[in-house]
């Protein structure tokens, strides 16, 4: 055989050999890295084509576990940690909810303990109680008829919110046997027609409000019926879990049929104070706003 003859044999037969040897995968290959072998261990074989793409399947999810457990952490942390948008249900920041400005307490005075602190053996809210009144949302218009004179409400014009003589009469005499020394209250309403009041009540100590709540508001239907509420009964779907340590919490919603409007109301009980929440819409009072606005008056209250 010619000497190019056989050259041309050779480039043949090294063409039908490069066929023949596998190709790379088309999937890059850095995704993980190669461990480091022993002296004297064998080197581990590498993976089958299928065995690699079972590996990096494994990879992907175990990645995405562990993102979606970060983001799961600083959910929590971030529900734990929020004042302004709390909701209970752990609703999203776009069903509804209110942008309320920043919660923060007043400062205590001197020497006095908060509320519920073990040195506060009556919890008594030292702090003024007109700066724990919740701020009105953003974008609503305030009510000045409910500021009062320097912050404080008339005890008349709290009782107004009530539909019947006898009961404005009967409660009055109420509040000064069980020691009421004040009212703090706030109003506004919004955009999408809800009118909000909210009134603090505070009294000489904490022992006397749990018999004057189980009056004023028992589980199954308010004991004093609000002006424009006729019918109203106990809010049962408003979530356990928006309950605020050392609050106890009442609330109701007119049920239908409740004419023009809808009023829901809700009662809390924080150490000597005694909070009312009145929210009134046309057609129906809005759920989340409602349930929001109690949180976070009790939020401020605990």
């Amino acid at each position: 055989m010619t000497e190019q003859a056989q050259e041309a044999e050779q480039a043949e037969q090294a063409e039908q050999t490069e066929q023949a040897e596998p190709s790379e995968p088309s999937e890059p290959t850095g995704q993980v890295e190669e461990a480091a072998v022993e002296p004297g261990a064998e080197a581990p074989q590498a993976p089958a084509p299928k065995d690699r793409r079972v590996l990096r399947a494994v990879l992907r999810w175990t990645a995405a576990v562990v993102v979606f457990a970060a983001v799961g952490a600083g959910t929590a942390y971030g529900i734990a940690g929020m004042e302004r948008t709390d909701v209970p249900g752990l609703e999203t920041a776009t069903d509804g909810r209110w942008d309320y400005p920043t919660l923060t307490r007043p400062p205590l005075p001197s020497g006095r303990p908060g509320p519920f602190a073990d040195t506060n053996e009556t919890d008594s809210h030292y702090a003024d109680l007109r700066r724990l009144v919740l701020p009105a949302p953003h974008g609503a218009t305030v009510d000045k008829k409910l500021a009062g004179t320097d912050g404080w409400l008339p005890t008349k014009d709290f009782l107004a919110q009530y539909a019947e003589k006898e009961d404005r009469a009967e409660l009055g005499q109420t509040f000064t046997d069980y020691g009421l020394r004040h009212i703090a209250a706030r109003g506004w309403s919004t955009p999408d027609g809800t009118h909000t009041a909210v009134y603090l009540l505070q009294f000489d100590s904490a022992t006397v409000l749990d018999e004057l709540t189980g009056g004023i508001a028992p589980y199954g239907a308010p004991g004093y019926e609000l002006r424009g509420a006729a019918d109203s009964v106990a809010d049962e779907d408003f979530p356990d879990a928006s309950l605020v340590t050392n609050v106890t919490r009442v609330a109701y919603a007119e049920s239908k049929p409740y004419g023009a409007e809808q009023t829901r109301q809700a009662y809390l009980t924080a150490g000597d104070v005694l909070a009312l929440v009145v929210q009134s819409r046309r057609g129906s009072a809005l759920t989340v706003p409602f349930r929001q606005t109690v949180t976070l008056q009790a939020q401020l209250l605990g």
